[in-house]
């Protein structure tokens, strides 16, 4: 084997790889990747409207869910959050897709003092239903 085969050969493992661990990444890089929006809109629409608004500025128990994917937490004007989530606002800084999921898994486990009692225990729908929060812009 040449130098410049052997070369080639070490250049071509590390793209296989670098393209192997990409795809490994990917797959854990927030719940709402190649979820589907839609089903996330038909499952808001049937259990958060109740309490959650899509508009800005239009709170209702709970607040806008309006350009809620990185936006910092517990920011919107107007609503009064609980102290813990507002505490957690410190921590988390922003509702990422990630800290939606932990949050959305089951509130009150997560966060024990928070008003939102409502939980999405099946992650395909979490993902789903962060997928379509990401959508309000």
């Amino acid at each position: 084997m040449t130098a410049s085969s052997a070369k080639t050969g070490r250049v071509a493992g590390r793209a296989a790889a670098a393209a192997v661990l990409c795809l490994a990444l990917g797959a854990g890089l927030g719940p709402a990747r190649a979820a589907d929006a839609a089903a996330g809109k038909a499952l808001f629409d049937r259990t958060c409207t109740n309490c959650h608004s899509t508009q800005i500025g239009i709170n209702k128990v709970g607040p806008s869910l309006f350009d809620v994917v990185g936006r910092p937490v517990a920011s919107v004007q107007g609503y009064d959050y609980s102290p813990k989530l507002r505490e957690m606002a410190k921590r988390w800084k922003v509702w990422d897709p990630a800290h939606l999921d932990t949050y959305l898994t089951n509130p009150r486990q997560v966060l024990h003092g928070v008003r939102m009692y409502f939980a999405v225990p099946d992650a395909t729908d979490r993902a789903n239903l962060i997928s379509y929060l990401g959508t309000l812009k």
